[in-house]
């Protein structure tokens, strides 16, 4: 083997540069030098968000086409490892959600019980990160799977972090005999597939493919593990514990970029190496989104705890991400990760308000929030901005990732699936209201509930970020245009 071919995997080789730098400086800093552990993991991650964005900018000529097709060009170890714009855009996407829970951990990170551990938090949450890029450029399944359970088993780790809480440590078992479960099923799906088909590569299976049932079978149980990835119905059920027992920022990452990955790896995976089957995905997809919208909605309005709501909330919000998987088009894919990109900074802000006021008073529960606006208006117009923007209220980004979504499920032809999907949108916007309504117009339950109490830095920049974006990403159209022109090629 040419070991030069490592030397292709430019966002591997950034991110590792970085996991080994935090390494070294969590194991050699002095002792009062640990306390900067969490500044550093940030400036690193920034470092690399930075260079990513960059070479993105060089390697795929924004002015123009030529270097995007070189770029999509560059591949490793026997095509086992391969590059697209697409794929390298989406790395770009999950690292300012990467950087921003980063930032938003930094509290969290402060207490008596946690600084002493913030290096192994940053290290887990990097190393997570690295499996969900392998898996993202993959063009076999071995590396896929490789990929898949790296990012999986530091994240089991990450739930459990809180030891000293049992809920988090419950969390942590039901997350990893979940992901065990879900991994077994695609692993068994996989050898189906290889029986039928005789490869492991992508392009192999695509060109070996038959209408027999060995293989049909072995798509389903293969996308079931991802199902459980993305935590779309029924293959929910442990979402809402995990989030409610895990760390917040935690939490944020589950919903946000482990969500984000497992979305995106299933597009790649149903579009690239199974479009034969496509009558088949879809109708399971129609079912899935069904299913994962309605009961997503209709739980969300039966919880009384913040981070369950928004567990529910965030199972519902993969229903309509699906929906650009459905679509089967470049347009689809482009609202994709459009939609993403503006969940990301809808959810990161929603879930860094619930971190603070629990980090305030101790509370999750919803009645915490009543009469917030009289203490706290900079941080009850932030969450309401969020839940706007995820229950998709114009002129916040939320409303124009959705617009994207549904015209790109319109162009497949899904009128049905579309009218479902608009009605539900209705039910959503209520159970964000009440959200609202308790922080704007319901008096606390009792007066020494709810006080004022200022943030830290780091989190009051994270929701500056996030709340900027929501008000400008959906207006800025430049954004969906580099998106979709990436998209375009290939």
């Amino acid at each position: 083997m040419d070991f030069n071919q490592f030397l292709a995997l430019h966002e591997e080789i950034s991110l590792v540069a970085a996991l080994v730098l935090l390494l070294v400086y969590d194991l050699f800093a002095p002792e009062h030098g640990r306390r900067y552990i969490p500044l550093v993991a940030c400036m690193l991650m920034g470092a690399h968000t930075i260079a990513c964005a960059i070479g993105f900018a060089v390697g795929n000529d924004l002015c123009g086409h030529a270097a995007g097709v070189a770029e999509a060009g560059r591949t490793a170890f026997a095509g086992m490892y391969t590059v697209s714009p697409a794929a390298l855009l989406f790395k770009n996407i999950l690292n300012i959600g990467v950087l921003l829970v980063c930032l938003q951990a930094y509290p969290f990170l402060r207490r008596k019980d946690t600084e002493i551990k913030a290096g192994e938090f940053y290290f887990l949450l990097f190393a997570t990160l690295f499996g969900m890029y392998l898996m993202l450029s993959a063009g076999h399944f071995l590396l896929f799977f490789v990929g898949m359970e790296t990012a999986s088993i530091p994240m089991a780790a990450l739930v459990a972090f809180d030891k000293y809480e049992r809920r988090s440590a419950e969390a942590g078992a039901k997350f990893i005999l979940s992901t065990a479960f879900a991994s077994g099923l695609s692993f068994f799906g996989l050898s189906l597939i290889y029986g039928g088909t005789g490869s492991l590569y992508f392009d192999d299976i695509h060109n070996f493919l038959t209408p027999m049932p060995l293989l049909l079978g072995g798509m389903v149980l293969l996308c079931s593990g991802l199902f459980f990835k993305v935590s779309l119905v029924p293959y929910h059920l442990w979402a809402a514990d995990v989030y409610e027992g895990a760390p917040t920022p935690v939490s944020t990452y589950l919903s946000v970029i482990s969500k984000g990955a497992g979305v995106f790896g299933l597009s790649l995976v149903l579009t690239r190496v199974f479009p034969l089957f496509i009558d088949a995905w879809q109708t399971v997809l129609y079912i899935l989104i069904l299913l994962s919208i309605t009961v997503g909605n209709l739980f969300a309005l039966r919880q009384k705890n913040m981070k369950r709501f928004l567990a529910f909330s965030s199972i519902s919000q993969a229903g309509y991400i699906v929906l650009g998987i459905f679509s089967a088009s470049p347009a689809g894919l482009s609202a994709l990760m459009y939609y993403i990109f503006v969940y990301i900074l809808s959810n990161v802000a929603a879930f860094g308000v619930v971190q603070l006021v629990e980090q305030h008073g101790g509370r999750t529960d919803m009645t915490a929030y009543n009469g917030l606006y009289k203490t706290n208006p900079k941080l009850s117009v932030a969450l309401m901005f969020a839940l706007f923007s995820l229950a998709g209220i114009p002129p916040f980004a939320g409303f124009f990732s959705k617009f994207f979504i549904f015209a790109a499920t319109a162009e497949s032809g899904a009128y049905v699936l579309l009218l479902i999907a608009l009605l539900n949108t209705v039910i959503s916007l209520y159970y964000y209201l009440l959200v609202v309504k308790a922080m704007f117009i319901l008096p606390p339950a009792e007066p020494a509930d709810v006080s004022a109490f200022k943030s830290e830095t780091a989190p009051r920049i994270v929701l500056i970020i996030c709340t900027a974006g929501i008000l400008l990403a959906g207006l800025v159209s430049g954004i969906y245009a580099l998106i979709h022109q990436t998209v375009m090629l290939g």
